[in-house]
């Protein structure tokens, strides 16, 4: 004989009927829902795509473009792609070469960075963690709290203390700082690093590992996506940051990509030649969005992945 359900019952059953009705947008929703994300994409994209247009206009309509936009076409029918090498031409007194200087110091500062960033704070998400030792949480506490702190505030101080150090128009200020660790990385280091079996770190050491063989062969291995995460927004920032490089470099053989498009500002402030800036803007944001589309899953996880209770 079968039972029949009791009032609890059929209310539950109501609620999942209507949660299962509501996982199917009707026809005129989805119509609704793709039609508002072409127009948000299309308004998101719409500064791209003038910076390509312009990047390909001749010097003429490239400055009426910047003055006023009427009677200038978002289809480019007579493309200059002259613009682009004599854009990267004048990067720099020296031309050609100043490009390429300024492209090798960018990987060489990006690379570095990345590196000492996933370092530091694996290592550090690991002791916060994994290990027992007094003040943990105090220093835990105070480490997030510093994700409040304003980076204008340490911008003098840090200058002067780089000063001091003599690491004035070089790259070590822009990179020492990175090995040692990021209050936020760490943070999703450790999230991560207390979600793993302890049995794992236990047969780890039954097998002779220490504190750092555990990190190296265990742990590491097991946090790829944090990893992914660190490298992508750390090469991001790096690669397009423009306040670092312009207080500490000084010497226009040690600027990077972002210093070296300054060099089409003129002395009053403005820009001599539109078309060729947003040509080299075009190319120096080339890697960037060739790292999007390879790694754009890592951007959507890196999202959320902070998130998870520890």
């Amino acid at each position: 004989m079968t039972r029949q359900p009791t009032g609890y019952t059929r209310a539950q059953a109501a609620v999942a009927r209507r949660a299962r009705a509501g996982q199917a947008p009707s026809a005129t929703s989805q119509f609704f829902i793709y039609a508002a994300l072409t127009i948000g994409a299309a308004l998101l994209l719409f500064p791209l795509w003038w910076m390509i247009v312009v990047s390909l206009s001749s010097p003429l309509d490239a400055a009426r473009a910047a003055v006023s936009a009427e009677g200038f076409s978002l289809i480019p029918t007579d493309p200059h792609w002259g613009n682009y090498p004599a854009a990267l031409e004048a990067m720099g007194a020296r031309k050609w070469e100043s490009f390429y200087d300024a492209l090798a110091n960018t990987i060489v500062l990006c690379t570095l960075t990345v590196i000492g960033q996933v370092l530091s704070c694996s290592l550090c998400g690991y002791a916060f963690a994994r290990l027992r030792f007094r003040g943990r949480e105090p220093l835990f506490i105070l480490m997030l709290a510093t994700m409040m702190l304003p980076a204008q505030v340490t911008m003098i101080p840090l200058f002067i203390l780089f000063r001091t150090l003599g690491w004035i128009n070089s790259l070590a200020p822009l990179i020492v700082p990175t090995f040692f660790g990021n209050a936020f990385y760490i943070f999703m280091f450790r999230q991560f690093f207390a979600q793993i079996p302890e049995a794992l770190v236990e047969a780890a050491r039954i097998d002779g590992c220490g504190y750092l063989g555990v990190w190296a062969r265990i742990m590491l291995p097991l946090c790829r996506p944090v990893i992914a995460i660190t490298a992508i927004f750390t090469f991001m920032f790096f690669w397009n940051d423009f306040l670092g490089p312009l207080i500490y470099l000084q010497s226009e053989e040690k600027y990077t990509l972002a210093v070296a498009l300054n060099s089409f500002r003129n002395q009053y402030g403005g820009v001599n030649e539109v078309h060729q800036l947003m040509a080299a803007s075009i190319v120096t944001i080339i890697p960037c969005v060739a790292l999007f589309f390879v790694a754009q899953r890592h951007f959507v996880g890196g999202l959320s992945l902070g998130a998870v209770k520890g």
